[in-house]
């Protein structure tokens, strides 16, 4: 990992750190660029460079991946860089800019001990955060108001088993969910109580307007191929808004956004480009670990029934239902209908009832860990 801000510096470039936004900027006459902590890319010069490890900040020094980082800025200042471990240290071929208030830098060296510029991967103490942490705060705004979303509904059926529509499945599920969560005590919500047609950009507006403290988007998976792929693929997965993992979140991602550019929601998009990422990602940072935690209740709670987990059982995608969320907000694909044992599990009473009733148990288990952590802060 290289120090962002003693690089930029000794090449002569202003930089300025948005600690709230986790946001660092580090611009010049040559080059200009734009990092999100945590985050994978890269904005150089207008455009966007993907990263082995997302940029981190940590013991108040911003940390970027070294061999992308020192590629932008060689063909920036036509330099070749080269990094000395062992003394620490990021050397030049040739001089190196200097500002007008630095003294130039002995041997060509960037920096130098505590300072350092160039840093050993194998010792970043801070990784990128992983999709579900263990015993991670849960937010800090006690969870009253939860807002269902039934996926699709009207002209979109979304997902078409052999006997079912995706939309029919999930109402009736988020109308059994809603019966459980107001028992419990919750207000409850839902985007859309009939078979009615929602725009994609709408659904977390309505959660908004409403002042929800928990957005949770009902749906089911689906995937096309022969009778012998769609009866071996099969699970629930719960997402959260992050940048995809893998290639098959990125397809269900754009499954499920391809609906809004299909009826007409010309601000939707299939897929969130880099720069999507970069403008929501101080957002996401806001309620991403809200996010996290209540997707950890709804694995716990849904393990043990009839629908497995797929794999690990969470995913992150870039789905549009998600984006305009103010609060933590998860998207859950209940199974797949294009599996014949889960589609006849999930439109039977019994399933819906069972469905229902486990990701009420994470709301419920998401508000008790939620309760434990607002009262560490009263002490």
């Amino acid at each position: 990992m290289v120090n962002l801000d003693s690089l930029s510096k000794e090449e002569g470039l202003k930089t300025h750190l948005q600690p709230v936004e986790r946001h660092f900027k580090t611009e010049g006459k040559e080059l200009s660029c734009s990092f999100v902590l945590g985050f994978p890319y890269i904005f150089a010069n207008g455009n966007a460079v993907k990263l082995s490890t997302p940029t981190v900040f940590e013991n108040d020094v911003v940390w970027t991946p070294l061999e992308e980082t020192v590629e932008i800025f060689g063909k920036a200042f036509s330099k070749k860089y080269t990094v000395d471990t062992t003394a620490k240290l990021l050397k030049t071929d040739s001089p190196l800019a200097v500002s007008s208030s630095a003294k130039k830098p002995s041997s060509s060296s960037v920096a130098k001990s505590s300072s350092s510029v160039a840093k050993s991967s194998s010792s970043v103490a801070e990784k990128a955060a992983p999709l579900v942490r263990k015993n991670a705060p849960a937010g800090s705004r006690e969870v009253r108001n939860i807002v269902i979303d039934p996926g699709h509904g009207g002209k979109d059926p979304g997902a078409i088993g052999l006997i079912s529509n995706e939309k029919d499945i999930v109402l009736a599920v988020s109308k059994l969910l809603e019966k459980e969560l107001v028992a419990m005590g919750f207000h409850v919500k839902l985007t859309r109580s009939t078979d009615k047609f929602i725009q994609l950009s709408e659904r977390p507006q309505i959660a908004n307007k409403w002042n929800g403290d928990l957005f949770i988007s009902l749906h089911c998976n689906a995937i096309d191929g022969n009778k012998a792929r769609k009866k071996k693929t099969k699970g629930f997965r719960i997402y959260v808004l992050r940048d995809p993992e893998s290639e098959e979140d990125r397809a269900i991602a754009r499954r499920e956004n391809k609906v809004a550019k299909t009826y007409g929601d010309k601000n939707s998009k299939e897929e969130l480009s880099p720069l999507d990422w970069l403008k929501i990602q101080a957002r996401l940072e806001q309620y991403k670990q809200a996010s996290y935690t209540f997707t950890e209740k709804v694995i716990k709670a849904y393990e043990g029934g009839k629908i497995s987990k797929m794999g690990s059982g969470a995913g992150g995608a870039g789905f549009m239902v998600l984006v305009g969320a103010f609060m933590p907000a998860t998207l859950v694909e209940l199974g797949f209908i294009s599996n014949p044992e889960e589609e006849l599990y999930m439109n039977s009473e019994k399933g819906q009832k069972d469905m229902a009733k486990r990701i009420a148990k994470s709301v419920q288990e998401y508000k008790k860990a939620l309760d434990e952590y607002l009262k560490t802060l009263s002490h």
